[in-house]
């Protein structure tokens, strides 16, 4: 496959971003090293945006397998081109938290296939695909403004069946989706509440974290309702 053709110059800019004395320091928060240019958020959404919306180069930015790349990816993407197969890409290749997060809320949650994905995503095995869908579900409860709530609640047996995923990166999305959801709007409180208080009683301790994490922050939004 031919590369594109704004793909050299694109990686250049990003080369002149690197930062290597942060990769250490990165690594131990679990932004893992190898290929890694170290490019801080701030500066790769600025030559995003320099870049421009252009879906052909996101995806060949994304398949370089670079984080940093990855990332830029996600500010480049047009989220309404993307098919089911790319975004099944992305989610294969993500090896890292930050390059699942941000491709999740910046360049999958505004696409019209995004909730499709939630489910598909939850029910795999691999690490990142399966945070990937938790990700995007926490992404979903904060940018989609007109979905209603019965999309949310449908997604809660979702959240309780994974919850027993004693993988970090994977816990620690499947709480942020059930925290999202929570706080998303009054209606959708109760029932998070509700799972979250199910959860805390669940038998596999990453269920009881999860429960009890998202309990801490949401028992205080219905004590000032009352």
């Amino acid at each position: 496959m031919q590369a594109h053709p704004r793909l050299a110059d694109a990686m250049q800019r990003l080369q002149a971003l690197a930062r290597p004395d942060q990769l250490a320091g990165m690594a131990r928060f679990g932004m893992t090293a190898e290929h890694r240019l170290g490019a801080s958020v701030p500066s790769l959404r600025a030559l995003g945006k320099d870049l421009g919306r252009e879906h052909a180069l996101a995806l060949a930015l994304h398949a370089t397998g670079v984080p940093d790349a990855q990332i830029l990816a996600a500010y480049v993407a047009e989220p309404r081109q993307f098919t089911v197969a790319e975004m099944n890409a992305w989610a294969a290749r993500f090896i890292a938290w930050d390059t699942c997060d941000q491709a999740c809320t910046n360049a999958f949650a505004p696409s019209p296939r995004a909730w499709a994905r939630v489910p598909v995503w939850a029910a795999d095995e691999r690490e990142f695909v399966r945070r990937a869908g938790f990700a995007l579900l926490a992404a979903l409860a904060v940018h989609d403004k007109p979905a209603p709530d019965e999309r949310f609640l449908a997604m809660l047996p979702l959240i309780e069946a994974h919850a027993d995923d004693e993988r970090n990166f994977v816990k620690k999305a499947v709480n942020w989706a059930l925290r999202q959801i929570g706080k998303r709007q009054p209606t959708l409180l109760g029932p998070a509440l509700d799972c979250a208080q199910r959860l805390k009683q669940r038998p596999e301790r990453s269920a009881r974290w999860i429960g009890s994490d998202a309990f801490r922050e949401l028992i205080p939004r219905l004590e000032r309702t009352r």
